[in-house]
């Protein structure tokens, strides 16, 4: 008797390192290992030619990877619910295996899959692998979700994790499946990607963990992740978000380490966020905590942030480096973000939808849910918290290597000029005055917080 395949629907589960979907698939008979791409998730904010470039390159390493083993990715195009399940029909499938998600959309699609295969002999099974500890494992005493992470970080702690599944030592793959053929980045998405965007993949991610952890990048970590001009984050982030690199994986393999807390806290931030989001599906675009604010309307401010010309060199340095690389330095999303609601006056909205368009880590959960935490409506129960962009750039990047990396007309100036150039400078330099007093934009946001709660 014939084993009917089983269908493993890759999402953002890029690999096939600790792939309990796809372990657990290839213990069962043959695979088709199968990519949807989605056309709804290819619009708005989600057109990012950083992020999709990223997805293409995990994707391409992910076919080799499976062709090593003996099978093969299946490339399909169109509606997502409608793809999968006609490649389950045609395939004759017994099972669909798919990672979880959180996002509103995610968990959508996958209601609606379940739903087009209630007639069908094709169990739907969905498996962990987004994040280090599962959406709802952990909760508070009374129930619910967890609304301040340092309780949430402690039960994660204490939580067993999942042990990390094997990876097949070979696929038994199923002839004369259609496998259609990766787009180009110009056919799925309008716009040029950041010249400086880093390559994606499991093994670009794998050697970006290895690299890191051999130069010291772990046990420096609590130091070195706000040094702004020494570059000593991890650069994890667009795997993680991308399941190039499995969250769980490199929570174990680093757990017993030496100075890892600091790390690993980071990771549980990521899990933190997901766990708000999947009870919270509208916290993708409304206020988590609803201050009342009275956002500002200003498209010469918001175009002046988003160029990289405030004026404020920090703020500047970091915006830059964003269109370049698809990548910020936490410390300066911080300050920007800050910047953006703070001194403009701005609705966050309009800076986590710049943020996706141009990150290649952007992720719902952990952009949405940061940006809400610096404007002061998320889940940081200090919504008063103000970065002052001058005194970040003095504090952490005190000889202003980060900001001659990115604003190489102030790369004349010696610090502390150019932390704070003056009227004479900038006018040489051709820098832009600042577009706003700080202490006195900080003092108007006040105001208007203050009169949103009368």
């Amino acid at each position: 008797m014939t084993t009917r395949p089983s269908l493993v629907v890759f999402t953002r589960d890029l690999r096939v390192r600790d792939h309990p979907a796809l372990s657990t698939a290839a213990a069962s008979g043959p695979v088709v290992a199968l990519f949807v791409f989605d056309p709804v998730a290819l619009r708005g904010t989600h057109a990012s030619p950083n992020r999709v470039g990223f997805l293409l390159d995990a994707l391409e390493d992910l076919d080799s990877s499976l062709r090593r083993l003996g099978g093969e990715l299946v490339v399909r195009h169109g509606d997502w619910v409608a793809e999968v399940t006609a490649v389950a029909t045609a395939v004759g499938a017994s099972g669909i295996h798919v990672s979880d998600d959180v996002s509103g959309y995610a968990r959508g699609r996958l209601s609606r899959l379940a739903d087009a295969l209630a007639a069908l002999p094709v169990e739907l099974v969905r498996h962990p692998g987004v994040t280090v500890v599962d959406p709802g494992a952990v909760s508070p005493a009374g129930g619910g979700t967890f609304k301040v992470f340092t309780a949430y970080h402690r039960r994660w702690l204490a939580h067993p994790w999942r042990p990390v599944v094997a990876t097949p030592t070979e696929l038994s793959a199923v002839p004369d499946v259609a496998t259609g053929e990766l787009p180009t980045l110009d056919a799925l998405v309008a716009g040029t990607p950041s010249p400086q965007r880093r390559v994606g993949g499991e093994t670009a991610g794998t050697d970006q963990l290895r690299s890191w952890l051999a130069g010291g990048g772990l046990a420096d970590y609590r130091d070195g992740q706000d040094d702004l001009a020494g570059d000593r984050t991890s650069h994890l982030a667009a795997h993680l978000h991308f399941g190039t690199l499995s969250p769980l994986e490199v929570a174990s393999r680093l757990r017993d380490r030496p100075a890892a807390d600091p790390f690993l806290r980071q990771l549980a931030w990521r899990d933190f966020f997901h766990q708000v989001l999947a009870a919270r599906p509208d916290a993708s675009r409304a206020d988590y905590r609803d201050r009342g604010d009275q956002w500002v309307h200003d498209e010469d401010g918001f175009e002046a942030w988003r160029t990289g010309q405030t004026g404020y060199p920090m703020v500047d340095a970091g915006m830059r480096q964003l269109l370049a690389e698809g990548e910020m330095h936490n410390r300066a999303r911080m300050v920007v973000a800050s910047f953006l609601t703070k001194d403009l006056g701005i609705d966050w909205r309009l800076g986590a939808a710049h943020f996706m368009r141009w990150l290649v880590d952007g992720d719902v959960a952990v952009n949405q849910l940061n940006w809400q935490w610096v404007a002061g409506t998320g889940t940081d129960a200090n919504p008063h918290r103000i970065f002052n962009p001058t005194t970040q750039g003095r504090r952490f990047d005190p000889a202003g290597e980060y900001l001659r990396r990115y604003l190489p007309e102030l790369s004349p100036l010696a610090s502390p000029d150019i932390h704070e150039p003056t009227i004479d400078q900038r006018r040489d330099l051709r820098y832009p005055r600042p577009i706003v007093d700080h202490h006195d934009a900080v003092a108007a946001h006040k105001a208007r917080r203050a009169s949103s709660t009368d």
